[in-house]
């Protein structure tokens, strides 16, 4: 990989992924093909944390109905849950966490 643009590419914004973040969990879309020592550094370089673990998994893309009848699928994709240091936090998530 070339930029750590290129491994994270969105953070996953969803009731779970808020509750992992009072443990020190953040959640990312990342690329298909990063190892989990890439996420880990473009993680700490983009974010200026220490990352202590990370886990991933691969999304299978759900099946929908496209038009009328028309079989077809959703993306696959694939997710990582990376764990901080404790007392570390992601600024971008402490924002929207103070909102609610």
């Amino acid at each position: 990989m070339n930029s750590v643009y290129n491994v994270i590419i969105r953070p996953i914004v969803s009731e779970r992924s808020f509750d992992l973040m009072e443990q020190g969990k953040y959640t990312f879309e990342v690329a298909k093909n990063a190892p989990k020592e890439e996420i880990a550094a473009a993680v700490e370089k983009l974010f200026n944390v220490h990352v202590v673990k990370v886990n991933t998994m691969n999304v299978s893309g759900k099946k929908k109905r496209v038009r009328y009848q028309n079989p077809g699928t959703t993306r696959s994709w694939k997710k990582a849950v990376v764990t901080l240091a404790a007392g570390e936090t992601i600024e971008i998530f402490g924002s929207q966490q103070a909102a609610e």
